[in-house]
């Protein structure tokens, strides 16, 4: 159970309402702060909606940071919502491979993709070799949207633990699909 109510539009000024357009646990206690919400809600759709990195890349790099957490809310949302973007199954088996430091038949470009990531989870940010390949697989923008992708992502599992965020019901088939290991 969270560590703080989920909230309802009827708790929430009229104003603040359009915060819970998507009425998922997470949006739920965050509005316990609308403008924390609001100013979380404008980067989330902007890496959604508005990031030049292919979308495919963008929900792989997010799982990678949802894996290495072992964060079931992001992980199970992002199995979801990254199919919606192309990524496979074996892609998700790629995902724990890689993070298991095995070889994996996915792309280059995905597979130093999922490094950057692992590197910015782990900290401070991407090595300068990573960085290097990277600029010649991808334009300045790209690198900058895989960035602020993962590093809000390190953020969104940081909120997420802290304030124990249920999985809803209807994201555990993807949960059970792709567990975490034991």
């Amino acid at each position: 159970m969270a560590r703080l109510p989920y909230l309802e539009k009827s708790d929430l000024r009229p104003e603040d309402q359009d915060l819970l357009t998507r009425e998922i646990t997470l949006h739920k206690v965050l509005v316990n702060s609308p403008g924390a919400a609001r100013a979380f809600g404008t980067l989330g759709q902007y890496i959604r909606h508005g990031a030049t990195l292919d979308p495919r890349l963008r929900e792989m790099a997010i799982l990678q940071i949802g894996w290495l957490a072992r964060s079931a809310y992001e992980w199970s949302h992002h199995v979801k919502i990254g199919y919606d973007f192309g990524v496979t199954d074996a892609d998700i088996e790629a995902i724990k491979a890689e993070s298991r430091g095995e070889a994996s038949t996915l792309e280059p470009l995905a597979r130093l993709v999922l490094k950057a990531a692992r590197e910015i989870h782990a900290g401070p940010g991407i090595a300068n070799e990573t960085f290097a390949a990277l600029r010649a697989a991808l334009d300045g923008a790209g690198i900058v949207d895989l960035t602020v992708t993962a590093s809000f992502y390190c953020a969104v599992v940081r909120v997420l633990a802290s304030l124990e965020v249920d999985v809803e019901e209807s994201y555990m088939p993807y949960l059970r699909k792709h567990p975490f290991p034991a």
